[in-house]
């Protein structure tokens, strides 16, 4: 193409792509390296699927075996601690300088949050796939068809993908490291206030309607729904309505707050 010829709007969109492919990559090399963070976003919730089944499971009643229940909240809740990595990632490029060396390059200012977005889901992609075994190996027993397990892994990816968004802006809006890992708290603290490990019903009176209208909720008893055949109601609209909102407040913001702290 010549330097006087325009580029098409085929050319600049392969050019974008190639832009976040190679962004994607970048943040996958990374987070091989970080290998204290992946083992951390699958050890735990692993440890807590094990101590609610072997210890609390027993004492807890929800009408079907208690693993049955959980699983979902377990995916959900390392899916949190998964997402939560990616803010310290854009927090990381930040104050390492890496955002500046980026402003020199002549790509997609977009492909920077898209690469630690899209490198966040097949991090929590994997995650999920390891737990998912663990707990088959443990008693886990869904009743779904194939078309119910498609509908609940794209269901959970559209979570990771509105979490990783939310993150990489609270990445954004934080000026260390440090305070990017904290900030994600509330984030990962939302599945334990929520229908994860035990029904809503049975909480107090003035925590029920919490756990009933936060994010985390609809999106737990639709993957239940789907995998063990459990009534799910309105929670698919409302989940599909939180994850439209969040992630476009999140997109929104991390725009912004990109612009305002690069200068692009």
């Amino acid at each position: 193409m010549s330097a006087t010829t325009p580029p098409t709007r085929a050319a600049e969109l392969r050019w974008a792509l190639d832009n976040m492919a190679t962004m994607v990559g970048r943040s996958l090399r990374l987070s091989s390296r970080n290998l204290d963070a992946l083992l951390l976003a699958v050890i735990l919730p692993v440890t807590l699927m094990l101590l609610f089944v072997y210890v609390f499971g027993g004492a807890i009643n929800t009408g079907q075996a208690y693993i049955n229940y959980v699983v979902p909240g377990i995916i959900i809740l390392c899916a949190g601690f998964g997402a939560s990595t990616t803010a310290v990632a854009v927090a990381h490029d930040l104050e390492s300088g890496a955002m500046d060396r980026f402003r020199s390059l002549p790509i997609v200012s977009s492909a920077v949050l898209t690469g630690h977005v899209v490198a966040s889901v097949a991090r929590n992609v994997c995650a999920m796939t390891i737990i998912v075994a663990i707990a088959f190996a443990m008693g886990f027993r869904p009743t779904a068809g194939v078309l119910e397990w498609l509908a609940a892994v794209g269901t959970l990816i559209l979570f990771m993908v509105a979490i990783s968004w939310a993150s990489a802006a609270l990445g954004l809006l934080v000026r260390s490291v440090e305070a990017a890992g904290g900030v994600t708290f509330g984030v990962m603290f939302l599945p334990y206030v929520s229908s994860a490990f035990v029904p809503t019903e049975t909480m107090p009176s003035w925590l029920h309607p919490v756990a009933e209208h936060q994010p985390v909720t609809p999106v737990i008893e639709t993957v239940r729904g789907l995998l063990m055949g459990t009534p799910i109601g309105a929670s698919a609209w409302l989940a599909v309505g939180w994850f439209a909102a969040i992630t476009a407040i999140s997109c929104t913001a991390a725009a912004m707050l990109f612009k305002r702290r690069t200068g692009n």
